[in-house]
């Protein structure tokens, strides 16, 4: 067994939630580790949909999820987290008051006083269409994420699903491809109003074909696509010739090792209180998507929030004779010295 890293705050998680509890930990001298089970860091943001714009992020009209992960992480170099990647946490266990143990997949281990789990919706993998033989073609030519858009210009592209991923591509994709057609599987949408109405209108505008109806086989060797065979709601059959189909079929969420820590759930998501969002065990909070509470909106910002208020409650168990006295960056000049700016 290895010897156990030693850190103040363990998060697990390094999406946007994640990093920016860094800098709101950071702040207040905590140091920090970060376990997350992707290769990259950045989460859903950096492995789903790198390129796709955000539009709610304060002060930020428009930014990509890649630049908002890049952002974050020039935000946080002053305070020197590690990270920990490829790793899945698979248990936790107390061994003082405050202390946890926490140990990976690979074995690896960690003792913190804080543990902050920020993990989305828990581990994320993308709905398979019930499509013979769809498994020959994945990640050559059926791809369930777009992290390159230059990697598809010029490509004749099947884009099937209508929710908000479905519809996005459509939009973002609409000018780099050779050809692009969107199939779903009936005339209504589940997407934004907006994205309709403008994927509607690039339609009127013979830029991108819409078609309604089902896939019901895949042609091409070696993984390669040539062409999908779709049958229409009229139940006339359609053969759709494509170098690459984009399925958006929505995502599954599972805790996975999560459920078994002990930790007070409600359904798939962890019950947090509203005042540190911290769990039903003391010293284990939880922000971001995975958590749920009364009134909870699931978005970036809310996870921000959250971050600020946990980081003070956390700063109790690792300087327990310290007291905390708040302060604002653009005053303190001790807090500016922390961020390199004084």
């Amino acid at each position: 067994m290895s010897e156990p890293i030693k850190t103040d705050v363990l998060i697990i998680g390094a999406g946007p939630v994640g990093l920016f509890a860094v800098f709101e930990l950071g702040l207040l001298d905590m140091k920090t580790h970060l376990v997350d089970i992707l290769d990259k860091v950045g989460g859903q943001c950096a492995e789903l949909y790198p390129e796709k714009p955000i539009y709610d992020i304060p002060a930020l009209p428009k930014v990509s999820a890649q630049g908002l992960v890049d952002a974050l992480l020039e935000q946080i170099k002053p305070f020197g987290a590690t990270f920990h990647l490829n790793e899945m946490i698979e248990k936790i266990e107390r061994i003082g008051e405050p202390l946890f143990r926490i140990t990976t997949d690979t074995g690896k281990l960690f003792e913190a006083k804080v543990v902050v789990i920020a993990a989305g919706g828990g581990s994320f993998q993308p709905k398979r269409p019930p499509i013979p033989g769809i498994e020959a073609h994945e990640a050559q030519s059926v791809h369930y994420a777009v992290r390159q858009m230059e990697k598809f210009r010029g490509q004749k592209i099947l884009i099937v699903g209508g929710g908000d991923s479905a519809l996005d591509w459509t939009l973002n994709l609409a000018p780099v491809a050779g050809h692009l057609t969107l199939l779903h599987r009936r005339q209504e949408f589940r997407a934004a109003p907006d994205s309709v109405n403008k994927m509607l209108a690039l339609v009127d505008a013979g830029k991108i074909d819409l078609v309604l109806g089902q896939v019901t086989g895949l042609e091409g060797e070696g993984g390669k696509l040539s062409a999908v065979n779709v049958k229409r709601n009229d139940n006339s059959s359609v053969h759709i010739v494509c170098d690459a189909m984009l399925p958006f079929f929505g995502l599954t969420m599972k805790l996975g090792p999560v459920a078994n820590w002990g930790i007070k759930l409600a359904g798939e998501l962890i019950a947090v209180d509203t005042e540190k969002f911290e769990t039903s065990m003391p010293g284990i909070f939880a922000i971001g998507d995975i958590n749920t509470y009364p009134g909870k909106l699931k978005l970036i910002l809310s996870g921000f929030h959250e971050a600020a208020l946990m980081a003070q409650k956390a700063h109790r168990y690792v300087y327990p004779d310290k007291k905390l006295t708040f302060q604002y960056t653009t005053s303190s000049t001790s807090l500016q010295k922390k961020l390199g700016v004084k």
